[in-house]
């Protein structure tokens, strides 16, 4: 379980997250959802140490992760940024294999090729997998990445907007790899996400961040609802219920 308590960030006299707490369950997706600027991307990257809090406390498993080495950590959460930029000629294939590198520091053993291969093959890029970054699309790139997140074989996974660059099919097969990973493996996943759509269909909890503070959080039936959904997003959603799902349409 992650256990953020009381944490704040301030840039300036801006208060980026202001006095979050909130648990993470183990082996479920929890999307985090609200309109840009609610400190969605901020709290992820507080979660995982990329950013440092102001104040309050993170614990992953009990373990305060302030006191954590580096290296430790690494086995333990796997984080993929939004923009991911990497100023080297890679292949996907040795791409992927950076994810082993907090077990091999760089000497990949035949255990690190298996999760390497088990990877690609998660994200249909075995047949791609000798081309170069510059070669792809931005969706087979964001593919790759996700790709090298999973080869790390960390409990917990979190993705700052996975669903970019991505066509529909793609996006479904993310999410469904991400539930595949949640209910068979038992990861714990979270994700920033936008399309309250496909966190309502993928995920089992929800939290709804604007102007840095929750707003509320809960399983997703008790999330997607349109008094809520006006609260955050300053509009009218109407929800409507298709094969047990919530669906939220706002586009007329």
């Amino acid at each position: 379980m992650v256990e953020v308590k009381n944490v704040s960030k301030q840039y300036g006299d801006k208060n980026v997250i202001e006095n979050v707490s909130l648990k993470i369950e183990k082996g479920k997706i929890t999307s985090f959802i609200g309109p840009n600027g609610a400190g969605k991307s901020t709290l992820l990257s507080i979660i995982s140490r990329i950013l440092s809090k102001d104040t309050g406390d993170i614990l992953i498993d009990g373990m305060d992760i302030a006191r954590c080495k580096s290296n430790e950590l690494a086995k333990k959460i796997a984080i993929l940024k939004q923009s991911n930029y990497i100023n080297v000629r890679l292949t996907i294939r040795e791409l992927v294999s950076f994810g082993r590198f907090p077990y091999s520091q760089g000497r990949l053993t035949k255990e690190d090729w298996k999760h390497v291969d088990a990877a690609i093959k998660y994200m249909e890029l075995a047949d791609i997998q000798d081309k170069y970054l510059d070669q792809l699309s931005g969706g087979q790139q964001q593919r790759a990445f996700i790709a090298m997140v999973i080869a790390q074989d960390t409990e917990y996974i979190l993705l700052d907007e996975p669903l970019n660059n991505l066509d529909m099919k793609h996006s479904v097969q993310i999410m469904k790899v991400l539930r595949k990973l949640a209910d068979e493996l038992g990861k714990t996943v979270v994700i920033v996400i936008h399309d309250i759509n496909f966190a309502s269909c993928y995920s089992d909890y929800i939290v709804a961040l604007k102007d840095g503070k929750i707003i509320q959080q809960g399983a997703t039936e008790n999330i997607i609802r349109p008094d809520l959904l006006k609260t955050l997003y300053d509009m009218d959603i109407n929800i409507q219920t298709i094969d047990e799902n919530k669906i939220a349409v706002y586009y007329a």
